[in-house]
């Protein structure tokens, strides 16, 4: 079971820190994932990391401005988000998988409940 938070209503510019909690046992090689949806369009990827070895990969769009990391001893997984722009308005989603590191929203299979980020310009 996964448990988000964090979201919230921040300026164009500004930062946030989304979390989320990770319930039960996370293999080394499976790989927790964030995503964003707007209402109206499919999920995107938006980065992972390998709860293993920590290897992380993002999407080209939040590279340089958000962060993935992991607490193994907490089992929770953090998206620092900094920079942020009106467009990265969406509910984000965190995931697991145990398929390999992946970016694609199919290959996750415990989803968290979402939380709402609002950029305003």
């Amino acid at each position: 079971q996964l448990q988000a938070s964090g979201g919230g209503l921040v300026q164009a510019g500004g930062s946030l820190r989304l979390s989320c909690a990770a319930s039960g046992r996370l293999l080394s090689s499976s790989a927790m994932g964030w995503f964003r949806q707007v209402q109206g369009k499919e999920r995107e990827f938006v980065a992972f990391i390998r709860w293993g070895v920590g290897t992380t990969y993002y999407a080209d769009f939040v590279k340089g401005r958000f962060t993935i990391s992991r607490d193994k001893s907490e089992n929770m997984v953090y998206l620092q988000m900094n920079s942020l722009k009106p467009e990265d308005t969406a509910v984000y989603y965190c995931a697991r998988t145990t398929r390999g590191l992946t970016t694609m929203s199919t290959f996750y299979d415990s989803w968290g409940q979402g939380t709402q980020v609002t950029v305003s310009s």
